[in-house]
């Protein structure tokens, strides 16, 4: 009776143990990407891309989500306040990670409280204006904006490349203008309709408009020229020393996400950028790829490098 009862413990635990579900591969329900900008934008445009081969590759659905508002400090946030479980990540830009924590005081540290996991693409900023402006290049363009009082120029957002980028060049030609900030590429639909002169703008979100002839591009903002825009001067070529304003994107997971889920999209977006990085180049950005640890560093060296600009600009009181 006593062996008896013994074989049909052993049995129950044994059959317990079968019916235990084993511990599920990452990722096994859809996974949200979030951008902190309008749809449309590089930003967007990078990601849906790069999730789009996450996808095949994990065989589970990648999907993005537009949190646009205040330089992308929304939908940082809400990345930084979600689950750290791997189903919440986001694609996100220089403004949020390395500019906006000196630009005002906020309730989260993106250096910290985010995870980096690779950088997809570093990006100039092209200088363009409307057609119909008497502006054939960057040298029209410091004269013009040397001789007008009341000039406009838009951005994708306050303490976001493209707003720095214009900032600073008017700083360094002594010229006024004011700053028209919007919540994404919202912003190059009102340069096309000429309500404003000028705009710095992430390559990949006006090449097409720069190709069909709706925006007149003049310069980049970064210190070399871009392959697919070679005839284009960096603005330092012109006299302006250290003049070095281009953008960058990158995941990032919450604070705490597991190793193994962080190493699993390192993977799957450095395997994605082999096969995007010639298409990526053709619209104007560069793909860039790497560790984990190589991205971290990367972070705090530009947010060291935004944080002299802001300061010496006092860029926050714009």
């Amino acid at each position: 009776m006593k062996k008896s009862c013994i074989s049909l413990l052993s049995a129950g635990i044994l059959a317990l143990g079968t019916a235990l579900p084993a511990h599920a591969e990452y990722p096994d329900r859809p996974v949200k990407v979030i951008v902190a900008f309008t749809a449309g934008g590089t930003t967007d445009k990078l990601t849906r891309a790069t999730s789009e081969k996450l996808a095949q590759s994990l065989k589970q659905s990648f999907i993005v989500e537009n949190r646009p508002g205040a330089g992308g400090n929304i939908g940082t946030e809400y990345v930084v306040r979600s689950e750290p479980d791997g189903y919440t990540l986001i694609v996100d830009s220089v403004g949020p990670i390395a500019v906006n924590p000196s630009l005002k005081k906020l309730s989260y540290d993106p250096l910290t409280d985010l995870t980096p996991i690779v950088q997809i693409a570093t990006v100039p900023n092209v200088l363009v204006v409307p057609p119909e402006l008497p502006i054939k290049n960057f040298d029209d363009f410091i004269k013009y904006a040397k001789s007008k009082k009341d000039l406009n120029y838009g951005s994708t957002g306050v303490g976001t490349s493209s707003h720095l980028s214009s900032y600073l060049l008017m700083q360094h030609l002594g010229a006024n203008a004011t700053h028209v900030p919007y919540k994404g590429a919202d912003a190059i639909n009102d340069l096309i309709a000429g309500r404003l002169d000028f705009m710095f703008a992430t390559a990949p979100s006006v090449m097409g408009q720069i190709r069909a002839g709706k925006l007149r591009a003049l310069a980049v903002s970064t210190d070399k020229r871009l392959a697919s825009l070679p005839d284009l001067p960096a603005v330092q070529e012109k006299g302006f020393k250290d003049f070095d304003a281009g953008s960058w994107f990158g995941f990032f997971a919450p604070k705490d996400t597991p190793p193994d889920v962080i190493a699993k999209i390192n993977k799957g977006v450095n395997d994605a950028l082999s096969g995007l990085k010639d298409n990526m180049l053709s619209e104007g950005a560069i793909a860039v790829g790497g560790t984990p640890e190589d991205f971290d560093k990367f972070t705090h060296v530009e947010y060291e490098k935004w944080k002299k600009i802001v300061e010496q600009a006092d860029v926050a009181a714009q």
